[in-house]
C-alpha cells in the first residue's frame, strides 16, 4: 500500500466533488488536520472509514486501497464483508482496552495491598512477621 498515492486519490476525489477538507472531516467526525494528513500520506483512514470514503465517493474500495482510481463502484458483498472486518476489529480493540484497564485497577489494588501491609508490619513493632508483607508482593510483581 502507496499511502502517497492513497492521499493523492483521496485528495483528488474531494476536490471532484468540489469539497473542502473542513467539510469532508466534518462529513466523517474527524478533523481536518486528519483530512490533510491523509491526503499528504502522512496517516491512514481506518478501514471503517476507508469502506464510507469509498461509498462516498463512488469508487471500488480496493482502487483507494491501491491507490489507484477506476470507474468501477464497490460491490455490495464486497462491502458487507469490510463492514463486518471493520466491526470485528473495533470490538476486538475495544475487548483489549477494557482488559487493559482491568488489569491495572487489579496490579494497582495489588500495590495498594501491599503497601497497606508493609505499613501494617512496620507499625506492629515485630508483633506481625515480615513474612505476611511478602505474600502480596509476591502477587504484585508477577
Amino acid at each position: 500500500m502507496d499511502q502517497i498515492k492513497i492521499g493523492s486519490i483521496l485528495r483528488e476525489l474531494r476536490n471532484e466533488n468540489a469539497l473542502t477538507q473542513e467539510q469532508l472531516a466534518e462529513q466523517f467526525g474527524v478533523s481536518n488536520r486528519t483530512v490533510s494528513r491523509w491526503e499528504n500520506g502522512k496517516n491512514m483512514p481506518d478501514i471503517s472509514i476507508l469502506i464510507e470514503l469509498a461509498d462516498f465517493y463512488d469508487v471500488d474500495i480496493r482502487k483507494l486501497i491501491d491507490g489507484e482510481r477506476k470507474s468501477e463502484t464497490m460491490n455490495e458483498d464486497l462491502k458487507e464483508i469490510l463492514t463486518m472486518i471493520s466491526d470485528y476489529a473495533y470490538k476486538q480493540k475495544k475487548q483489549t482496552l477494557v482488559k487493559s484497564f482491568i488489569l491495572f485497577g487489579l496490579e494497582m489494588l495489588c500495590a495498594g495491598f501491599t503497601l497497606g501491609t508493609v505499613v501494617l508490619v512496620l507499625k506492629s513493632d515485630g508483633q506481625i512477621s515480615a513474612g505476611f508483607a511478602i505474600i502480596p508482593m509476591v502477587i504484585t510483581i508477577s
